[in-house]
């Protein structure tokens, strides 16, 4: 069985409903990850969650350690993960309190850890399509069932942060018909490709960017109004996801948990042993199989 991961962005803090319960601190060679993983049971399917930025949102998205936060939930087993995180509208039709389930990227981050490899061991993976298809549609579905308005598929242009765009940089992105803007799913989805977990990406929209004429009309009352709506719909299809996660009898073969298959290009006697040995939940199923 596997064991399904969720990382909670602004507004999702904990998830309902699980039971046997336990916080535990999870050590990485990475460093420090946002906080200690909380394990659990959902309708006797194991669960991890971890608070990305922090119970109490210490971090800035800048600050977040993203390899120890995928290479934590990797080493304690975790092969599904889903990401829950607030994200702005570039677009007129998807509106505050819609999902969007992103398929692309558009990566604007700078000066982040992007790559558990590195000198002493080199590995290219494919990002062709850096969501999981598979996740996706069964969120999907869920989400229908549920009756939360989801949008399959968008483009997601992470920026660095921890400030938000200017309006020519908005217009810009517009301009490349990304469809939302946030601060975390890069590198985290680059991560968790090179850790072969499945990944997916609930965008949970809060506001129109500052592209929209109306933006300067919202207040921050009503944006937190719907940074905690959403956030209660995120649990309600956490609750509904997960169980239909361990009912999947596709998750084996799917192709995320294959993705070093090919990718690792340093010759075994040139790898660095002390590189090798970080990566022994990352890439251990290739480097020490």
């Amino acid at each position: 069985m596997g064991i399904t991961g969720i990382i909670g962005g602004s507004g999702l803090y904990d998830i309902q409903g699980l039971t046997a319960t336990r916080w535990e601190k999870v050590a990485s060679p990475f460093g420090e990850p946002s906080d200690a993983l909380l394990f659990g049971e959902l309708d006797g399917q194991p669960l991890v969650f971890l608070p990305r930025h922090g119970r109490g949102h210490r971090l800035s998205p800048s600050e977040i350690n993203y390899r120890a936060n995928i290479d934590a939930l990797k080493r304690v087993g975790v092969d599904q993960l889903i990401s829950v995180s607030a994200v702005g509208s570039l677009k007129e039709h998807l509106r505050p309190g819609i999902f969007i389930l992103v398929d692309q990227y558009i990566d604007r981050t700078h000066g982040r850890e992007n790559s558990f490899f590195g000198s002493g061991c080199v590995a290219h993976v494919s990002l062709a399509h850096p969501t999981c298809a598979r996740l996706n549609q069964l969120i999907g579905n869920m989400a229908q069932e549920a009756g939360i308005e989801t949008v399959v598929g968008g483009t997601y242009l992470a920026m660095e942060g921890p400030q938000f765009s200017t309006q020519a940089e908005s217009e810009l992105y517009r301009s490349w018909n990304c469809d939302v803007i946030g601060m975390t799913n890069m590198p985290e989805a680059r991560l968790a490709r090179e850790a072969e977990m499945c990944y997916a990406s609930v965008a949970m929209v809060t506001d129109y960017d500052c592209w929209h004429p109306d933006h300067d009309n919202v207040s921050v009352s009503q944006i937190i109004r719907t940074l905690l709506d959403n956030a209660e719909k995120a649990k309600t299809l956490v609750r509904r996801a997960v169980p239909a996660f361990g009912r999947d009898e596709n998750a084996a073969s799917c192709a995320c948990r294959f993705a070093l298959e090919h990718a690792i290009i340093t010759a075994p006697d040139a790898r660095d042993p002390q590189l090798v040995q970080r990566l022994d939940a990352v890439a251990g199923r290739i480097l020490n199989p």
